[in-house]
């Protein structure tokens, strides 16, 4: 087991002992964040700078009654935004850093690390100077403790997240989180509609080997739709209209739509939102079972197990969220805490459901169906080499766009793994018809006309 833990970078919080010695009115660490006696350049920020929170945490800066002067409060009033311009913050974090490294923390994961820079006039996100924080940090730890890495939390849009990793000769992160991936995954559940998906795949398949991701289908956090809406704006989808679609869609208000899940921070000024629900709730488990209809449940477990074949399909380190592998559904309960109900994220962060946990080898129980495939899914995917990190990787052409094509080769291993993303059963057309062996029921097919299941994939083996 390697240890990952969180180093929140961009703020502490109003109870570390620099934001109390600020609070008592000492200059010093005053310095340390960004105070100001009056509102006059504070309000200049908000002109340019967007709301992180803009329901539960609204605007940047909050009043500090104590210091009797305003304090920027990007995420949440109880967290105060640190000032990089002040080389002693930089000092004292890397200092704070090293300390987790030398006690043997592996990973060291960057929070939010896109704010950490502000500056007056801007949106304050992925300035110039966040990448040379980061790479001052990458520069310690290689030189400190070599064996630790850095993984960025990099929660933007496609353009955003790849520079990231730096470059050769200036490296930042060894890993980041696949927010792309994973929000362009979901965009294709509710559309259907594999297009989105498989151009931003190609771009992944293009980076270098050595450039690592967290693949994952869902986190602690919010869905947020980063996606790619210049791509999208050629097929006529607009971005504000069609996030409304896809939070109706999983919602379940949309027609046709079994999903549910629920709104994060709306901000009806941008016409945005986020979304969050378990991934057995978004794929419409709730109702399955709440019919007590055996062919609808069976039909949602395949879709949980296709998408998590589809996350393992990926280069790449597959991370499996606490409850997926049990199928557990939102957990509605936290709107009965009143130190919860502001929060939607506590939908999916809900506590573990031991009682699903004695039902995982009862493959009577969606529960256990889940876990079993789960489990079968990985030992495959250890027990072959196409897997590995090091493979080419391709997108296929099956001249249907609700099915997403994956080519991966390595060593004397070569992989075609199908996934369709349609309800309805549909057709795969390949160009070659060369026999494979289907790594999930041994059988050997011809890949040339494969029809999948509705929600269904494709594992499909040649070995040279």
């Amino acid at each position: 087991m390697s240890l990952c833990l969180d180093f929140v970078m961009n703020h502490t919080s109003e109870d570390h002992a620099w934001a109390k010695a600020a609070r008592a009115g000492d200059p010093l660490a005053q310095s340390r964040y960004f105070f100001y006696d009056n509102w006059d350049i504070p309000n200049e920020y908000e002109k340019t700078v967007p709301e992180v929170f803009p329901q539960t945490a609204p605007g940047n800066f909050s009043w500090c009654e104590e210091a009797g002067k305003v304090v920027m409060t990007t995420f949440y009033p109880y967290q105060w935004d640190l000032n990089y311009k002040n080389p002693i913050v930089l000092n004292d974090m890397t200092d704070n850093m090293l300390f987790l490294c030398n006690r043997g923390v592996d990973v060291i994961r960057l929070d939010a690390v896109p704010y950490i820079w502000k500056e007056l006039g801007t949106r304050s996100r992925n300035l110039p100077e966040v990448h040379i924080l980061v790479r001052l940090m990458h520069l310690a730890a290689d030189i400190v403790c070599p064996g630790t890495l850095l993984l960025g939390e990099v929660v933007m849009e496609p353009s955003k997240v790849v520079p990231y990793f730096g470059t050769v000769e200036k490296p930042e992160c060894q890993m980041l989180y696949n927010v792309t991936t994973m929000a362009s995954t979901w965009h294709t559940v509710a559309t259907r509609d594999v297009r989105l998906l498989r151009h931003q795949l190609e771009t992944v398949f293009e980076l270098p080997n050595q450039y690592t991701f967290l693949n994952y289908l869902r986190c602690h956090d919010d869905i947020g739709w980063g996606l790619d809406f210049d791509f999208l704006g050629k097929f006529g989808m607009t971005e504000v209209s069609h996030k409304k679609y896809l939070n109706d869609y999983f919602r379940g208000i949309w027609p046709g739509s079994n999903a549910r899940g629920e709104l994060y921070n709306d901000d009806p000024k941008l016409g945005d939102a986020r979304l969050c629900g378990t991934t057995a709730s978004l794929l419409g488990l709730e109702p399955a079972l709440e019919s007590g209809e055996e062919e609808w449940v069976s039909h949602v477990v395949g879709a949980i197990e296709s998408l998590h074949a589809f996350l393992l399909t990926q280069s790449g380190i597959p991370v499996l969220y606490s409850g997926d592998e049990l199928a557990q559904t939102n957990d509605w309960s936290y709107h009965d805490d009143p130190l919860k109900a502001d929060d939607s994220r506590y939908l999916h962060r809900g506590n573990f459901d031991w009682g699903k946990a004695v039902n995982r080898h009862d493959t009577t129980t969606p529960e256990g169906q889940v876990y079993e495939r789960l489990r079968t899914l990985e030992r495959i995917r250890a027990d072959h080499e196409v897997f590995d990190a090091d493979a080419d990787v391709w997108t296929l052409e099956p001249n249907n766009d609700h099915i997403l094509g994956v080519g991966r080769f390595h060593g004397k291993e070569k992989l075609l793994a199908l996934f369709n993303f349609d309800q309805d059963p549909q057709t795969a057309y390949l160009p070659k018809g060369e026999v494979y062996k289907d790594l999930l029921t041994g059988d050997e097919v011809t890949a040339d006309v494969l029809t999948l299941r509705g929600c269904g994939f494709r594992w499909l083996l040649k070995t040279y």
